[in-house]
């Protein structure tokens, strides 16, 4: 198998669901953030979930409190609702990934994460692939689910997203605490990177807090597969990651 070239998702920090500052009004994965990374010099990660009419919506969170005066599931609101509220602390709306897309304009690389609840549904990587093809810019998308990526594998050229490319977020450990919506099988799989025949990653976003592991030491090393490490949140843990990775995706700090 043929690795694609990836210099240009590895040549820029990647900020972390954008140049947040909630200081500065500034909120995470709103199109102001993705502007203060283009600004800043550097590429921008966000994440994207479905609504309730299976559209696209630029938030991290399963739910509104955090981030808004809304409340309940992300999944259970329609679009038109959600783009009506206001991030708190600041003057954006909650973005779709289409008006995220079209704000960023090709100006430099996002790395797009599929949020999921492990349930087998794969609409959300089908709404961003059909929104990718239609987009002309550097993109990278990823996701912890290896569903939502093995399903862009096997369809990326009838998807239009052939040139793609497609990666695993990862880390060491997937307790049932942490991570209460898999089965036992699914840890497995996570646990010992046993979905690679299915999503041949092209890149893997990888945990700093497990650092060194041999997941990515043999992807890395052997496979030349790039990697990234998240969420780096000082100067001090970037120099630590960089002897294991190929470049970090951070927050708090101007690396």
């Amino acid at each position: 198998m043929t690795r694609p070239d990836l210099s240009w998702l590895t040549a820029r920090p990647i900020a972390h669901r954008g140049l947040h500052d909630a200081a500065k009004g500034v909120i995470e994965n709103s199109i102001s953030a993705a502007r203060a990374a283009i600004a800043g010099g550097f590429s921008v990660e966000c994440d994207v979930q479905l609504s309730a009419d299976s559209d696209l919506v630029v938030f991290h969170d399963d739910t509104l409190e955090r981030l808004t005066d809304g409340a309940g599931a992300v999944a259970a609101q329609r679009t038109d609702r959600l783009k009506r509220l206001r991030l708190r602390g600041g003057s954006d709306a909650i973005p779709t990934f289409s008006e995220f897309l079209a704000a960023i304009g090709g100006r430099t690389p996002i790395v797009v994460e599929i949020k999921s609840a492990f349930s087998g549904d794969t609409t959300a990587a089908q709404r961003v692939a059909q929104a990718l093809a239609r987009y002309d810019g550097p993109v990278a998308v990823e996701s912890f689910d290896p569903d939502q990526i093995a399903f862009l594998r096997a369809r990326a050229a009838a998807l239009g997203i052939a040139h793609r490319p497609l990666g695993i977020v990862g880390e060491a450990q997937y307790s049932e605490a942490d991570w209460p919506q898999l089965s036992a099988a699914q840890r497995a799989e996570l646990t010992h990177f046993l979905h690679y025949k299915r999503t041949l990653p092209d890149f893997l976003s990888w945990n700093m807090r497990d650092l060194p592991h041999a997941i990515p030491l043999l992807l890395r090393d052997a496979l030349r597969i790039p990697v990234t490490a998240w969420t780096v949140r000082s100067r001090e843990m970037a120099a630590r990651t960089r002897e294991w990775t190929d470049q970090i995706v951070f927050e708090g700090f101007a690396p």
